[in-house]
Order: structure tokens, then sequence, then C-alpha cells
């Protein structure tokens, strides 16, 4: 079964009808969409980035039998070539946040990864986003210095708060995970102007259609 993680790129579009439960998991419930597919919002209770329940989330995913998962993410670009409403799938990560794990009682290393397989098939379901580049996580939810943004941007070309967390579990569950980003700013630092919340929301409304019909894209050709 196919699961997805929605974020704020999902807010105000309009989504399958599922029907909502909460799903109980070591870590705490999560609640979950369910029918066909199983999709999970990951700012359950508004939650802001440092405070979501990754483990719960991921958790709740596995236990609703997601056997792949697809997560929509918001981020900022780094790279000028990559423009706001831009749509990239990254094959690749970094955290400078802490990652968490579903190994609090033993010792296992699992080795990270963006899942190349189900990127490509993301890909071919969705040939406008950008396939390749790096993705880096910073804790939140303070946006990035401009000189934080200044060094990253030398070794990732997206920045957000989200995605190592939840692909490092992902591979803990030994579920394959792909993410398509859809690039809300330029990171801070990038333009003259300065970077603000409401902006990366109404970037978010601007491409709500858009979203929408990626979001049914993926569910008819990966579902």
């Amino acid at each position: 079964m196919l699961g997805i993680i929605g974020g704020t790129s999902l807010l105000f579009s309009t989504l399958p009808e599922l029907e909502a439960r909460t799903v109980s998991t070591p870590f705490g419930n999560a609640e979950v969409l369910s029918g066909d597919i199983v999709m999970l919002m990951r700012h359950q209770h508004n939650r802001p980035p440092h405070r979501i329940n990754f483990r719960a989330n991921l958790a709740a995913l596995a236990i609703a039998g997601a056997d792949n998962i697809v997560a929509f993410a918001s981020s900022g670009s780094m790279n000028r070539d990559i423009a706001p409403g831009s749509l990239v799938i990254p094959t690749d990560y970094i955290s400078l946040a802490d990652i968490p794990s579903i190994h609090d009682h033993a010792v296992e290393h699992v080795m990270p990864e963006l899942s190349r397989e189900l990127s490509e098939t993301l890909h071919r379901a969705v040939p406008a986003a950008r396939l390749g580049g790096t993705y880096v996580q910073t804790r939140g939810p303070r946006f990035e210095t401009a000189a934080e943004i200044k060094a990253l941007s030398k070794i990732a070309d997206l920045v957000g708060m989200t995605l190592a967390s939840e692909a490092s579990l992902a591979k803990e569950l030994g579920i394959p995970f792909a993410a398509i980003c859809t690039v809300d700013n330029y990171a801070n630092g990038l333009t003259d102007e300065p970077l603000t919340w409401e902006e990366v929301l109404e970037i978010s409304r601007q491409y709500r259609k858009r979203t929408g019909e990626i979001v049914n894209t993926i569910i008819r050709n990966l579902g």
C-alpha cells in the first residue's frame, strides 16, 4: 500500500476522500487517513518541525500497511538554478538536526538512503520534477541565517526541516522512501527581500491546484 506524507505544501490542496483514524504505536498515537492508500499529515495538531513525533508518524504508516512512502516537503532553494515554484525529487540528504531512531534498546546501524527505484518511478509519474539534488535538514522552527545558507549551499541544493528524519526512520522500518519537494522560496540571503512564513504559505496557495493534481497522479501511478 502506498503511504503519502503531507506537509505545508498540501495544506491548501484538494485531497482524496479518506477515512480518518488514530493509530496507536509504541511511540505515541498518530492520525492517518486511509482507504486504498494511507496518508499522514506530519504537522499533527499544528506541531512545529522541532516538535513533530517522527517515530510515531512513521510507525503509524508501517502499522497501517504502507510498503512504499512518498513524502511531500516544502523547501527553500539554495541553488539559483532551482527557482521558487520548482519541483525536485532529491536523491540524497544531510542532517544538521538530531535524527530519531526506533532502536532504543538494540545496536542497529542502517545505511540511510532515498530509494533510487522509487525516486525514478516517482519521476516517471511526475516528469516536470527535477530528479537529483541534495536536501539538508535543519532543526527549525527558525529559518536559517544567511551565513548558514551560504555555507550549506556549498554542499546541498535544498533546505528544510523534516525529510532526513522521515527517510532515516523509513529505512529502519524497511520501507522504500522517496520525496517530492515543492520549492517555496529562495533561502535566506539569496535575495534582498527578507524571508517570511507568510511568503512560504502564499506560494503553497498559488500552487494548490498543481499540488492536488500531483497527489492524484502519484496515487494513480504508484498506489
